[in-house]
This record gives structure tokens, C-alpha cells and sequence, in this order.
């Protein structure tokens, strides 16, 4: 039997309410972003998993080996399991639309699942790396993302962020951007820019 299950925090929402799920980045869990979530969008179902992988004790979405290189086998399976956890969740509690949001390796696991499912109708990417080119995907139009970034940030370099942000550009997605000078943390006008984006979903 395939397991499509997370250890998880879950709060359920109204009804025709969206489903809101928040991905942690590498060593955080379930806790990092629940509470930030249920402020966001109160009246939301939220649901935050933990990453089923251990890398030295760190929990993480899938595995890499080394920094900025994946395995991509281990991602492919991590993103047909979020995908069908994902999805089945929405359809438990009656979900009008679905929402994502990651830090780190949080947003790389929600950016995969989005552009080889699509799935989710808006998704945050905080400071996400995709080492790779990810395959066109039509349905990919009209789906929001932000995508939120350090300058100078030593693990998702600018470059690889704004490639990202240039390919949900050329799937015809509605792509917002926001940037600080800093590096691999998450400052306050990334959060405003949050707020601005999931506020046509409260």
C-alpha cells in the first residue's frame, strides 16, 4: 500500500472556505508556519505536514546530495505523494480553491507540485532553488504565485529565482516578485507582500 500520509498539525475550516497548506523549510516542522497560517486566512482549513525525510536528524520534503543538488528519483516520488496528499485533503473538507505556501525546501516541494500538477490556484514561494528546467505546463495559466528572495542569499542564488520567476512568466501564470537585500531569511515587506496576495482569498 502506497503511503500518502504526513505526520501534521490541521485545522478545519468553514465550509467553501480554501484549503491553505504551509511547507516548512529544512529543520522546521509541522509548527513553523501553522500559526502564521491560521492568522492569515481564519476562516481556511490549514494544514501543515511534516517533511518525511531526515537529513542528519533535519526533517526535509525530499533528499538532496549536497547543497543545491537533488535527487531527482526521491523528488519525483516526493511530489507524486504530496500531489495525492494534496489533493485528497481538498477533497475531504469540500475546498473551494487551494493555497500554498513554503520557506526554503517548503517552497521547492509546493514549486515542483505546482508545475507538474498545477493543483494549486495560488502558491507563496519564499526563497525557493530549482536547480533544473522545469517542463512547460499549460495549466499553469492564470494560477498566482509570489515568489519572495534575499539578494544576497547563499543558498537560492538570485539568478536560479528569478529563472524561476521567468518560467511561471512564460507559463502565463500571474507572477509576483518581492526581494530585500538580505539573504536566506524572511524579512517583514516579504510578509506584507503575503498578506497582499492571500487577502482575495480570506
Amino acid at each position: 500500500m502506497t503511503d500518502n500520509t504526513y505526520v501534521h498539525r490541521l485545522r478545519a475550516g468553514a465550509p467553501g472556505k480554501p484549503i491553505f497548506f504551509v511547507f516548512h523549510g529544512t529543520g522546521g516542522d509541522e509548527n513553523q508556519f501553522f500559526d502564521f497560517a491560521t492568522r492569515l486566512l481564519p476562516e481556511a482549513t490549514v494544514v501543515s505536514p511534516r517533511g518525511d525525510v531526515s537529513e542528519y536528524g533535519a526533517a526535509r520534503f525530499f533528499r538532496r546530495t549536497g547543497e543545491g543538488v537533488y535527487d531527482m528519483a526521491d523528488l519525483a516520488r516526493a511530489t507524486e505523494k504530496m500531489a495525492s496528499y494534496v489533493k485528497t485533503l481538498a477533497a475531504e473538507h469540500g475546498a473551494d480553491r487551494i493555497i500554498g505556501l513554503g520557506f526554503s525546501n517548503g517552497a521547492n516541494i509546493l514549486a515542483n507540485v505546482l508545475i507538474e500538477k498545477g493543483i494549486f490556484d495560488a502558491a507563496v514561494l519564499m526563497h525557493p532553488l530549482i536547480p533544473f528546467k522545469p517542463r512547460d505546463n499549460a495549466a499553469l495559466a492564470g494560477r498566482k504565485v509570489l515568489i519572495t528572495a534575499g539578494e544576497r542569499d547563499p543558498i537560492a542564488p538570485v539568478a536560479l529565482t528569478r529563472g524561476l520567476a521567468d518560467y511561471f512568466v512564460g507559463q502565463n501564470a500571474e507572477v509576483t516578485q518581492e526581494w530585500h537585500p538580505g539573504g536566506h531569511d524572511i524579512r517583514p515587506n516579504e510578509i506584507d507582500a503575503v498578506r497582499n496576495l492571500l487577502a482575495a482569498y480570506a
